[in-house]
């Protein structure tokens, strides 16, 4: 029954007040099993590292995407080899997290969320110089957020894979930080 109910909720995809990643969310609170084990046979993570777990991924399908987008797009050399970086290093974090996550049975994003998709459409209509510098503002805002993410995440998600994940994880997006600040700072 539990399987029935779970397909129904994700065959509803066409509902644009809930985009994949609050949809991921609030089908790992139904399986949260810190509270209900026995009655759920669910995930055996909290609310909140399912809910980092659905929050990375979404960041990283939107790192990859957006970084294919600038593939083709950018004029900056720079920005191009940080997008190549992007496609590289985020395919290969999304891979490791969607082998945790199978293990763990907790439910991940499998499209972009309502943000990512804005951005990526504002991004789409930009050319030349004007989308350069939109992808690379929009690179340094979301490093600066994944890496407070992770900071966090390492310090205080309960699961030890999901631990182990972030702590492993971090040192690269701040690396990637770094590298996307100095571009921004190259191009003024």
């Amino acid at each position: 029954m539990m399987a029935i109910a779970a397909l129904a909720f994700q065959s509803c995809g066409g509902n644009s007040s809930n985009d994949s990643k609050e949809m991921a969310d609030s089908a790992n609170h139904t399986k949260d099993t810190s509270t209900n084990a026995a009655a759920t046979g669910g995930i055996a993570v909290d609310t909140e590292d399912s809910k980092f777990a659905t929050e990375a991924a979404a960041g990283g399908m939107a790192e990859v995407e957006l970084a294919k987008l600038a593939e083709t797009k950018a004029t900056n050399p720079k920005v191009k080899e940080f997008a190549s970086m992007m496609v590289k290093d985020h395919g290969k974090v999304n891979e490791e997290l969607m082998s945790i996550a199978k293990t763990k049975n907790i439910t991940l994003p499998t499209t972009l969320d309502s943000d990512a998709q804005k951005l990526m459409e504002d991004l789409q209509k930009k050319s030349g110089t004007d989308f350069d510098k939109a992808y690379v503002d929009a690179m340094v805002d979301d490093h600066d957020k994944d890496v407070n993410k992770f900071e966090d995440a390492s310090k205080d998600l309960k699961d030890a894979e999901l631990k182990s994940f972030a702590v492993k994880t971090l040192p690269t997006l701040k690396m990637h930080q770094s590298a996307i600040k100095a571009i921004k700072d190259g191009m003024k």
